[in-house]
């Protein structure tokens, strides 16, 4: 008797085939099913390099992941791309199902946050905004000499060296790959710059633009006036005047500056008063952005030599010290 027309054989081999149709059916259902996550969604996710792809599944439960380890195991291995699984910091939002898990890990979509910089901060206000975001504090023990050294600039100061931008990192990321992505943009921004120079500048380097671009950012309060007030500054190094600008008074005065401006502060020597030196200041004050880098290097062609805060944001500019006292006069003295 042939096996085929055995009623025994023929019902066990059925009932085989409805197994494996159950099971494929429900490994498809279990495939396409959000994974339950209580209320711990979202889940934060890390995974380390180097994590097999069963130390992956236990660390998705270990985040919160309400489902048996060894299942995921066994779906990364038969979906043949588990060793694609990428390290990183991963957010699985509520509805996460194991395909979706997968492909979001197979293609590092990690969870990004943003970390702005504003022009016109130093970097104190920098190193405050780091410790505040989820990034790994690499740079908070260091120096400022130290920070330079790692980032791979020994011996050259920090401040100003830091482009004002918004920058996209993972949860848990190095603060210094941070700064030096901001380092590397300050570098090509500078160098731009630089490259567009008017050919009478007496401006001698990128660093010395660098610097005087971070004054005329602190020094300006509306944009139509940055380019005079470059150009205001222009004209003082050309004529070896001092460039008696308070923001650079106020950066020497460091921590001990409590928001009042004296006298005795602008009579009091140190490396930044340009009330008492000649000529830029030793280091930027300030991140510049990329309008106050293009103003220290294409000034506004103006015989102004002097100017004044009205009190609006806007600037009054004039050509000589009579003109300019009254000036004073009337917007700061109130006469």
């Amino acid at each position: 008797m042939k096996a085929g027309r055995n009623p025994v054989v023929r019902r066990a081999f059925k009932a085989l085939l409805l197994l494996v149709v159950l099971l494929a059916a429900a490994a498809a259902w279990w495939l396409h099913a959000p994974l339950p996550m209580g209320d711990a969604a979202p889940v934060e996710l890390a995974i380390e390099p180097g994590t097999s792809p069963r130390g992956v599944a236990r660390d998705v439960q270990a985040a919160g992941v309400q489902t048996d380890a060894r299942l995921l195991y066994w779906w990364f291995r038969l979906s043949g791309q588990s060793r694609l699984i990428r390290a990183g910091n991963y957010e699985l939002p509520q509805g996460t199902t194991p395909r979706s898990l997968l492909e979001k890990l197979v293609r590092g979509d990690e969870t990004l946050r943003a970390l702005t910089l504003v022009e016109g901060w130093n970097l104190r206000q920098v190193r405050a905004a780091l410790a505040q975001a989820e990034l790994r504090p690499d740079s908070a023990a260091l120096s400022d000499a130290a920070l330079m050294e790692r980032l791979g600039h020994p011996g050259e100061p920090a401040e100003g060296r830091f482009f004002p931008d918004t920058y996209t990192y993972a949860k848990g990321a190095s603060d210094l790959a941070v700064l030096r992505r901001a380092l590397h943009a300050m570098e090509r921004q500078l160098a731009a710059a630089w490259a567009q120079r008017a050919a009478d500048t007496p401006l001698k380097s990128p660093q010395e633009a660098l610097v005087l671009a971070s004054i005329i950012e602190k020094e300006t309060g509306r944009e139509a006036d940055r380019a005079l007030v470059a150009g205001v500054f222009t004209n003082r190094l050309r004529a070896g005047m001092l460039l008696q600008t308070d923001p650079a008074v106020i950066y020497g005065l460091g921590e001990r500056f409590d928001g009042n401006l004296r006298k005795r502060d602008l009579q009091a020597d140190t490396p930044y008063n340009t009330y008492t030196r000649a000529g830029l200041p030793p280091t930027p004050i300030a991140m510049p952005g990329k309008a106050s880098l293009m103003a220290a290097v294409q000034p506004a062609a103006t015989r102004a030599l002097y100017f004044v805060a009205r009190g609006d944001g806007s600037s009054q500019f004039s050509q000589s010290l009579d003109e300019h006292n009254r000036a004073v006069a009337r917007y700061q003295l109130g006469r």
